[in-house]
């Protein structure tokens, strides 16, 4: 479903990471709602390309909406 991303249990102790890499998806979505930009993404990681960066966004994505908790019970929670 995601060519780009693998999942390795040798690897980054099993987390996604993008294909071919040791870069784990969290770290690419947490410097993105950090604000870096794509860009500066892709000069920090002369490896990665483009589709990399799209393919770990819309894996968060799919993640995030395989679990529907209202908000409401997670503030109940903390």
């Amino acid at each position: 479903m995601y060519p780009r991303i693998s999942i390795n249990p040798e690897v980054y102790h099993g987390q996604a990471c993008i294909k071919g890499t040791r870069i784990p998806v969290h770290q690419i979505i947490r410097m993105l709602a950090n604000g870096d930009t794509i860009e500066e993404l892709l000069e920090e990681y002369p490896s990665l390309e483009r589709e990399d960066i799209l393919t770990c966004l819309d894996y968060a994505a799919s993640l995030a909406e395989e679990q529907v908790m209202p908000i409401e019970a997670l503030a109940s929670t903390a």
